[in-house]
């Protein structure tokens, strides 16, 4: 028989809130990433801060103003001071021209 414990806490893994970062988003022209593939600038991907070290092929969530779009972490942003992120210019157009540089924004692994 389980005891109640047992479920709340089999529960709890199903519906946990997921943890939403903010920071700023720049963007950059990837290669040779940290995570040992080749991007391009038309595909989707992150550059994560150190402190979100040990994340690569993990997919985020990026929004700004209403807008949602993913990326696959490929390498390190030694540079992205918090939680802040950068990447591929194709992502950053899909939330905003390239001309603005350094947006506001949230996200959340996928």
């Amino acid at each position: 028989m389980f005891s109640a414990t047992k479920i709340v806490i089999a529960l709890g893994a199903f519906i946990a809130p997921t943890l939403a970062f903010s920071g700023d988003m720049t963007y950059f022209f990837p290669g040779l990433g940290a995570c040992g593939g080749y991007n391009t600038e038309s595909e989707a991907v992150v550059a994560m801060p150190l402190s979100q070290d040990g994340n690569c092929g993990r997919t985020i969530n990026i929004s700004y103003n209403g807008k949602t779009v993913s990326a696959q972490v490929v390498d390190k942003c030694p540079g992205c001071a918090g939680n802040s992120i950068d990447v591929s210019p194709s992502v950053f157009q899909q939330l905003e021209s390239l001309d603005a540089g350094r947006i506001q924004i949230t996200w959340e692994y996928a």
